[in-house]
C-alpha cells in the first residue's frame, strides 16, 4: 500500500523544516535531563517534581515527531537495508560497547542483545515501528488499533523488555499519530509550521502550568504509587502494583495526557531559525552518547542523599544542556560517526544501496 501525500507534505517533507530539529533538539535534551537526575529523585521532592513533569510526555512527543517522518508504503530494498544501516547495526555496536564498558567497571560478564542496555530500547523500538507501519496501514483505524495494543500489552505478564517489545508496543499509538497527522495533511491545512496565535500559545501554557500544579499538590500520592513506571509502557499493571481491571484506563488517560503535553509542546516551539536548530539535526549522536557521560555519576552515587540539593539539580540541568550541545558539535559528530551512521557497503550485495541515508531514524536529514 502507498500512501499519497498531499502536495503540501511532500514539499514540506523535502525541505529544512526549523520546527521539527527545534522540537527534536529539546526532546533528546529532555531525555538527558531526564537521566542525568534520576538518581535524585529518591531523595527530592523538586527532582522528583522535573521527573514526572517531563517523563509524561517527552518520549511520546519524541516518538510522534519520528511517525510523522516515517512511510507506510512497502518497503523497497533500500528502505529494508536502512532497517540494518541505521537501527540494528548501530544497536549491536552500541550494545557491544555497553557490554565491554559495564564488564570493565562492572565486572559484568553477559553479552545479550535481546535485553537492550539502558536507552538503546528506543532504537529497537523505532525498528519495530518501521516494520510494523506497512501492515497497520493496511487495516482500518490503524490509530485505534495502536492504541488497543497498547493497552492489551498491559495485561500480560510474558510481555517484557525483551527486544525492547513491551516498551515498543506502548508508545506505539504515539508513533502511529504522528503518521496520521501527517497522512491527515493537518499540519498543512492548520498551518501548525507558521507562528501560532497568542491565545494558543497561552492555552498551552495554562495546561503546562495546570499538569505541574497536579504533579506538585498530589507528589506524596505520586510517590506512594510510583507514577514514574506508568511513564516507562515498559511494565505490565501487575509489575507497576495495579492487579485491577482498570489498569487499561489508567493507560488510556496516561496516553491521553501525554498526547495533550506534547500538542501543547510542540505549540511552544519556535518555528524559525534559533540557536539550536542546528543541534537538532545530531538527534541521534546525543541520544545514544549521552549515557556514556553520565554514566560515571550515576554510578557513583553523587547525585543521593546530600548531594540531592536544589543547587546540584539545577546544576544537572544546565550540564546536561551543556552535554546535548557539546554532542551535537561537529567534532563529535566527525570521531563517532562511524558507529552512530555505519556504512557498511560490504554487507550487501548492491553496494550503493548500503551507505548511510540522508534521514536519521528519528526523521532528522543528517549533514553533509
Amino acid at each position: 500500500m502507498t500512501t499519497t501525500l498531499p502536495e503540501g507534505a511532500a514539499a514540506a517533507a523535502q525541505r529544512r523544516v526549523p520546527l521539527w530539529d527545534n522540537a527534536r533538539f529539546v526532546c533528546v535534551t529532555l531525555v538527558v535531563i531526564g537521566h542525568a537526575i534520576q538518581r535524585q529523585i529518591s531523595d527530592s521532592d523538586n527532582a522528583l517534581i522535573v521527573y514526572l513533569f517531563v517523563y509524561a510526555w517527552h518520549m511520546p512527543a519524541f516518538a510522534i515527531i519520528s511517525g510523522y517522518f516515517s512511510k507506510s508504503g512497502a518497503p523497497n530494498g533500500r528502505q529494508m537495508k536502512k532497517v540494518l544501516t541505521d537501527i540494528l547495526l548501530p544497536y549491536l555496536i552500541m550494545e557491544t560497547i555497553w557490554t565491554s564498558v559495564q564488564f570493565l567497571v562492572e565486572g559484568k560478564r553477559e553479552f545479550n542483545p535481546t535485553q537492550p542496555s539502558w536507552t538503546l530500547w528506543f532504537l529497537l523500538a523505532l525498528g519495530i515501528f518501521r516494520l510494523i507501519l506497512p501492515y497497520l496501514a493496511l487495516i482500518r483505524w490503524p490509530l485505534f488499533w495502536a492504541v488497543a495494543l497498547s493497552i492489551g500489552a498491559g495485561y500480560f505478564d510474558n510481555i517484557d523488555t525483551t527486544f525492547s517489545l513491551s516498551r515498543a508496543i506502548g508508545i506505539l499509538p504515539f508513533f502511529v499519530l504522528g503518521w496520521k497527522v501527517r497522512e491527515w495533511g493537518l499540519v498543512e491545512k492548520y498551518r501548525l509550521m507558521d507562528a501560532q496565535a497568542w491565545w494558543l500559545r497561552l492555552a498551552a501554557v495554562v495546561v503546562g502550568a495546570a499538569w505541574l500544579v497536579v504533579v506538585v499538590a498530589y507528589l506524596p500520592f505520586w510517590r506512594q504509587i510510583e507514577l514514574r513506571y506508568w511513564f516507562f509502557y515498559d511494565r505490565s499493571y501487575v509489575g507497576i502494583g495495579e492487579d485491577q481491571w482498570w489498569g487499561g484506563i489508567v493507560r488510556l488517560a496516561v496516553i491521553a495526557l501525554a498526547v495533550l503535553l506534547s500538542a501543547c509542546f510542540l505549540v511552544l516551539i519556535p518555528r524559525g531559525e534559533t540557536w539550536m536548530t542546528g543541534f537538532g539535526q545530531a538527534t541521534m549522536y546525543i541520544y545514544l552518547l549521552h549515557s556514556f557521560v553520565l554514566y560515571p555519576i550515576r554510578e557513583t552515587g553523587l547525585l543521593k542523599d546530600a548531594h540531592a540539593t536544589n543547587v546540584w539539580l539545577l546544576s544537572m540541568v544546565f550540564a546536561s544542556i551543556a552535554i546535548s550541545i557539546a554532542l551535537a558539535s561537529p567534532l563529535v559528530r566527525r570521531v563517532f560517526r562511524p558507529i552512530i551512521e555505519p556504512k557498511p557497503d560490504w554487507l550487501f550485495v548492491d553496494r550503493d544501496a548500503g551507505r548511510t541515508s540522508k534521514v536519521d531514524p528519528t526523521g532528522s536529514r543528517r549533514r553533509g
